[in-house]
């Protein structure tokens, strides 16, 4: 049978050797809540990812139950969860709506390791969205109100005029949060941890809600 030339070849004697020391640390999955060893995993990907560290998989459904994913960006989390920002009238936005509940994936291929977390999701507060939409670029602020995310566009250059609309509305004073734009916290009832190991015999370190603590346990890879 052949192999289309195009994906990679199965892992070397090599390349296994390598996964192991970088993810042979037992003492890693020892810990007794998720969030502290999430933080770590970030801030090693942080170092070692070319580009967007945060940047995580969020996959939704709409009221019939079809699903949806895209890359979007972690932007804080705590031991609340984990929170991202876009626009309400996107499809990210409206299926939220409909379906308060979504999926993250982080998949940091340097470290070959994943984190993926599913629960409830909530809008965060206005003061939350504020503060975060404020530390944007202006251009970014900008933007947030000409896009019509999600919805068809003509050509590029209706873009571009809406952009340049906005920037004359504004001109060189604040330019403030839109109403349709705000940001979501997945509140995780489950999170896993997995990380690359020889022969496929992957680590799966699974940490579920248990009132105000979590339970944790290993799976199978």
């Amino acid at each position: 049978m052949s192999r289309d030339a195009r994906i990679p070849p199965s892992p070397s004697a090599e390349d296994y050797a390598r996964q192991l020391e970088a993810n042979g640390d037992e003492a890693e999955f020892e810990r007794d809540e998720p969030f502290a060893l999430f933080g770590d995993w970030l801030a090693l990907a942080r170092e070692r990812e070319l580009n967007d560290a945060n940047a995580v998989a969020l996959a939704t459904a709409d009221a019939t139950g079809l699903p949806d994913c895209r890359m979007v960006l972690l932007k804080d989390f705590d031991a609340r969860g984990f929170v991202f920002y876009s626009n309400a009238e996107s499809a990210k936005g409206r299926q939220l709506a409909e379906n308060p509940q979504a999926a993250l994936l982080f998949h940091w291929k340097s470290l070959r390791r994943q984190v993926r977390a599913r629960g409830q999701v909530e809008a965060v507060t206005a003061e939350e969205a504020d503060a975060y939409f404020a530390s944007r670029a202006r251009e970014a602020r900008i933007g947030a109100w000409a896009s019509d995310q999600s919805r068809p566009l003509p050509a590029r250059f209706a873009l571009e005029k809406r952009v340049a609309e906005y920037g004359l509305r504004f001109g060189l004073g604040e330019v403030p949060r839109p109403p349709h734009w705000t940001g979501w916290r997945l509140m995780p009832e489950q999170i896993e941890f997995w990380r690359d190991r020889p022969f496929r015999l992957h680590d799966r370190l699974q940490f579920v809600r248990a009132g105000a603590g979590w339970t944790r346990s290993r799976l199978y890879p």
